[in-house]
């Protein structure tokens, strides 16, 4: 199983010469898609930014075009609990940092993300969320250029700080702290938070959920002692994902069946889950997959800095992490994050149900829309939704990643083709 991000990119040609927009992609195999081509060779134009029609046979586009021969289309990734890549990490609250992870993003597939937050200090993560909305606002009134393009992002995930002292993983207990709706309120104007991680059975938490539900906010059990009835009635108060299936949570026992009974057994509430083979067993990625099925599991990379880094140390919210045989831990050996990325996220997956991609291709990316509620804009390919694609080769590797119709990762330069190649 496959243990760290695949970067053999690098070495077959990828290259930045044929990025830009295009005027649709030609093939023969798709998933994902609101209605089925027309049957046989397919052609999917793309128009400011949006999917248009399918067309029966390669019809004559008006820009270049993608060759999708020998792959498969699927909706564009979507990652909601990342916290870093390519060395650096949101809570560096630099417009660099937010770019160099968008980019490294699209080399795995993601054309959309949630950059997600460590516990730390009020004015570190006050900080890191005014980032976002800067980058957010910057990126919306930048002209539409031929440069390179990265990932979107979708918002802010909150990842505590209003956690259970008990369950911390590795977020850094000395800023883990009780429930604050005043700070939470400072957190919601300040960007665009979409999501927050926190334990439901601390006081105050019911009136951080109660705040959050009112603002849009999707609200998330983790890093949590509840007991089975505790997160039963957070899920009934309209709790609706689970950070990190397994991992700093209660566990599933026959006679306590925990936060992760409550979460496999509740049809109302998504998983999200770190395919790593390291965080969780193939066995218990199985379970999972068995018990929500691909329609209320939601892989995540939960990936820090180190991502497409070579092995050493970093550090995650003030804590030193080694990285080792492509494992993050401390230096108690607490797993701190991980060096995932969606696309090999997917690959260990399917191994370990046993899933062929056209019944696993919602894991990454329609499950993630429906959980956030961004279902009619991403997550499946149709006309009128936003041209967010990914393309893998028949070995689950990214060939290609397209961004609002705008060409973000190109592996295979051959594959752009002009209107001369049609005739």
């Amino acid at each position: 199983m496959e243990k760290r991000a695949n970067e053999q990119d690098s070495r077959r040609g990828a290259g930045s010469v044929a990025i830009g927009g295009i005027g649709g992609l030609t093939g023969r195999t798709v998933f994902g898609a609101a209605a089925a081509p027309p049957g046989g060779a397919f052609s999917l134009t793309c128009e400011d930014g949006l999917i248009g029609p399918w067309q029966e046979g390669e019809v004559q586009l008006s820009k270049p075009y993608l060759d999708c021969s020998g792959c498969t289309l699927l909706p564009g990734f979507i990652d909601v609990h990342i916290h870093g890549s390519g060395g650096a990490d949101m809570m560096d609250a630099t417009r660099e940092s937010l770019e160099t992870i968008s980019r490294f993003l699209v080399r795995h597939g993601v054309t959309g993300f949630y950059a997600t937050t460590v516990t730390a200090s009020r004015s570190a993560t006050l900080a890191a969320v005014e980032n976002v909305a800067r980058y957010a606002d910057a990126s919306r009134s930048e002209p539409d250029g031929d440069g390179a393009v990265g990932a979107r992002i979708l918002g802010v995930h909150l990842e505590g700080p209003f956690i259970s002292p008990a369950h911390p993983g590795a977020q850094n207990p000395a800023y883990v702290r009780p429930a604050s709706t005043e700070e939470f309120e400072a957190l919601l104007a300040a960007g665009p938070v979409r999501m927050i991680t926190l334990a439901p059975e601390i006081p105050g938490a019911d009136a951080i959920v109660e705040m959050a539900l009112a603002a849009g906010v999707r609200v998330v059990l983790g890093h949590t002692g509840a007991t089975y009835e505790q997160a039963r009635a957070a899920i009934g108060a309209g709790v609706s994902q689970a950070t990190h299936t397994y991992n700093a949570m209660t566990g599933l026992h026959h006679r306590e069946p925990g936060t992760v009974g409550a979460t496999l057994s509740d049809d109302r509430i998504y998983a999200q889950l770190i395919s790593d083979g390291i965080h969780v067993h193939p066995a218990a990625m199985r379970i999972l997959g068995r018990c929500k099925g691909p329609t209320r599991t939601l892989l995540i990379s939960d990936a820090i800095r180190a991502a497409g880094m070579p092995e050493g140390r970093f550090e995650m919210g003030r804590l030193p992490v080694i990285v080792k045989d492509g494992a993050c831990r401390l230096e108690d050996g607490t797993l701190a994050g991980s060096v995932l990325t969606l696309d090999t996220a997917l690959r260990n997956f399917m191994s370990a149900t046993g899933w062929p991609l056209v019944q696993a291709w919602p894991v990454t990316s329609l499950s993630q829309a429906q959980a956030m509620g961004i279902e009619r804009e991403v997550g499946r390919i149709r006309a009128g939704a936003r041209a967010d694609l990914t393309m893998l080769d028949g070995e689950g590797q990214v060939v290609a990643t397209v961004v609002g119709g705008r060409l973000a990762y190109l592996r295979d330069s051959w594959r752009l083709r002009d209107n001369e190649d049609q005739e």
